[in-house]
């Protein structure tokens, strides 16, 4: 009899071990483990960081927005400071402009035949030269410019001047004031060639220009017997001084 019931108990604690197994398959606990399963699994976290670009991507274009206008501010600054840049340019322009005008040259009167008188003469000293002198006649100051141009008789050619003699400035001459060129006519050592005796000397004067016209030309007297001379001719830039002028 006891082992009956024992065996009874026993099966009937199977029975219930049985049943609350199943309850416990069947109840929450399966929920549970299948809310912690889908928990990893929730878009939120992923959703919340893939919209934080596209917040950064509007607050970086408010941004750029106002670097922009910052630059454009930047920009307008630096334009303004060009076109400042750009009237002072314009102001220097200006300015040298009548400096340009301030620096006109002086009125200008060449010396020539009409309103000088001309003499040549031949000296002793230095040798196989001659002076030519040129004396303001006019009520007004003139200007010797370079060098006289002379010819004899129907010369072909024309003398070239000395290099060194020329001067520092124009020679004025005053009414009343005389200025000199001196002429090599020929080589003392006999080197020259093409020798001739002038009988006629023609003084031409030159103007602001080199090789312009100054205006008539001049012809003083010569030797009765003439001036020898040979292709050394040469003669003197006008000079202030009847030394200076025969220094070469």
């Amino acid at each position: 009899m006891r082992t009956s019931r024992l065996q009874l108990l026993a099966a009937a604690g199977v029975a219930v071990a049985s049943l609350a197994l199943t309850a416990c398959q069947d109840g929450t606990g399966t929920r549970d483990e299948g809310a912690s399963a889908s928990q990893p699994v929730a878009s939120t976290p992923s959703d919340a960081s893939s919209q934080a670009p596209e917040e950064s991507a509007s607050g970086g274009g408010g941004n750029g927005s106002t670097a922009n206008g910052s630059t454009g501010s930047g920009g307008d600054t630096a334009g303004s400071g060009e076109s400042g840049s750009g009237s002072k340019g314009s102001s220097a322009g200006k300015g040298s402009a009548p400096g340009g005008s301030d620096d006109a040259p002086a009125t200008f009167n060449p010396c020539n035949g009409s309103n000088t008188s001309v003499s040549a003469a031949p000296v002793s000293r230095p040798v196989n030269h001659m002076l030519i002198t040129v004396k303001n006649t006019g009520s007004k100051n003139c200007d010797l410019t370079y060098y006289p141009v002379l010819r004899f008789d129907e010369m072909q050619w024309v003398p070239q001047p000395v290099e060194e003699s020329k001067p520092q400035a124009v020679v004025t001459l005053a009414p009343g004031e005389s200025a000199y060129a001196g002429v090599l006519l020929s080589a003392a050592d006999g080197s020259g060639s093409g020798g001739a005796t002038g009988k006629k000397l023609t003084v031409g004067f030159q103007g602001r220009t080199p090789n312009s016209d100054g205006g008539p030309a001049a012809i003083p007297s010569l030797p009765a017997a003439g001036v020898y001379y040979d292709s050394s001719l040469t003669v003197t830039y006008w000079q202030s001084s009847a030394d200076d002028a025969l220094t070469y």
